[in-house]
């Protein structure tokens, strides 16, 4: 018997990658390597309806496909090394797996703040276990919540908290708005409007030197001095790529896992990166390869580097186009939902409302060198599926890459 594709992550990408392989005729052994207990389940409700108290951990698992019942599971291990010219991977139990072809479907963790003081009541937010925990602390009578970070996690967590009933519910951020990176200044400043008529307090444009208390959290310092009492804090400060296991064999791991255009690393066509750990080119704005951390981007990049991965396994070629996927994400904060189609990214120095206005339900598209390559909503469903509607025109061909 030929030698497994070994897939390294069993999170949703991880997943998606065993079942196009699947879907893509390989009929070898497939194993699956995961560093947490459970079976692949659904991140995104973590912050929200987890937190909240609205979903259990069986409602976010995921149910594989009959396609592949055959594949053989190894959780509660993590790769450690791998030597991508022998083939094979290390794990943490001390085995070694020999393998045909190699996935790295090994995702983020959470950035951690390096700053002075007690370590206990400080949370992140990336596994079920991670929720439950901060669950508990959110749910103490007259907790004071300070948020470090507002991005996507650090907003959706401090709209959870503040229909938890927490006493208090701080934002700190070094950049001047919340979530301006991915929206631009126009809708950020929107966003921010919305929190704070809804119990959100910002402290923007400073970030944390330390924390205050004996053993716990009771305080949080920042760096322009001003001291906010805490209870509960959620540090919510970017994430780091899982590469580690990766390092000697000479890939670019400056960013995640670079690949090219076919989602191929370092040249092997042997090995794949799927996820938000790869960085890749997408086809349909440029050669500039960047990761994507969107809800779509586990299962079409596990769609795309499947066929790859199976057409070379087989000997069969693939003559497939480069990758060219239309990101798509969305964040349910309070009682309104952030809808995003494309790269709005790429297109903040040519924002235009596209329907609604800034203070009510907007609609607003990004623009590159005169092309919609990203639109956002920000409100009800009115809103949401109105920026669906522009879905086709992202979706037309790609401009091609120099």
């Amino acid at each position: 018997m030929s030698a497994p594709v070994v897939v390294v992550g069993a999170s949703l990408a991880g997943l998606r990658a065993a079942e196009q392989l699947r879907a893509a005729a390989w009929r070898g052994p497939v194993t699956l390597v995961g560093d947490e207990p459970h079976m692949p389940y659904n991140r995104p409700p973590l912050s929200k309806e987890v937190l909240a108290g609205t979903a259990s951990f069986d409602s976010l698992a995921f149910r594989p496909r009959a396609s592949v019942a055959d594949v053989e599971w190894r959780l509660g291990t993590r790769a450690v090394r791998a030597e991508l010219d022998r083939q094979t991977v290390e794990l943490s139990d001390g085995r070694t797996l020999a393998y045909s072809g190699l996935v790295v479907a090994t995702g983020m963790r959470p950035r951690r703040l390096r700053c002075p003081g007690p370590a206990a009541g400080r949370h992140t937010v990336r596994t079920v276990d991670d929720a439950q925990r901060l669950r508990t602390a959110l749910t103490r009578p007259g907790a004071r919540v300070v948020v470090v970070g507002a991005g996507f996690i650090g907003c959706e967590v401090a709209a959870t908290a503040v229909t938890l009933g927490a006493a208090e519910v701080t934002v700190v951020d070094p950049l001047p708005l919340p979530m301006v990176g991915p929206l631009g200044e126009p809708l950020a400043r929107a966003l921010r409007a919305r929190h704070e008529r809804r119990g959100v307090r910002f402290v923007l444009g400073t970030g944390v030197a330390g924390f205050d208390g004996d053993g716990r959290v009771t305080g949080v310092l920042l760096a322009d001095g001003a001291v906010l009492g805490a209870d509960v804090v959620v540090e919510s400060v970017g994430s780091v790529a899982n590469t580690e296991w990766l390092d000697g064999n000479g890939l670019d791991l400056t960013d995640g896992v670079r690949t090219d255009e076919h989602l191929r690393v370092g040249g092997r066509p042997d090995v794949v990166a799927v996820g938000d750990v790869a960085r890749f080119p997408n086809a349909r704005y440029d050669g500039v390869p960047r990761r994507v951390e969107h809800w779509s981007i586990p299962t079409d990049t596990a769609k795309h580097a499947a066929k790859v991965l199976a057409a070379h396994l087989s000997g069969a070629g693939a003559d497939l186009a480069p990758f060219a996927p239309l990101p798509t994400f969305w964040s349910d904060q309070h009682d309104f939902r952030i809808q995003s189609f494309g790269a709005p990214v790429l297109g903040k120095d040519d924002m235009r409302v596209l329907g609604g206005d800034l203070d009510g339900d907007p609609v607003v598209g990004y623009h590159r060198a005169g092309r919609l390559v990203g639109v956002v909503a920000l409100g009800g469903q009115g809103a949401t599926a109105a920026a669906a509607r522009y879905r086709a025109e992202l979706l037309e061909p790609p401009v091609p890459t120099a």
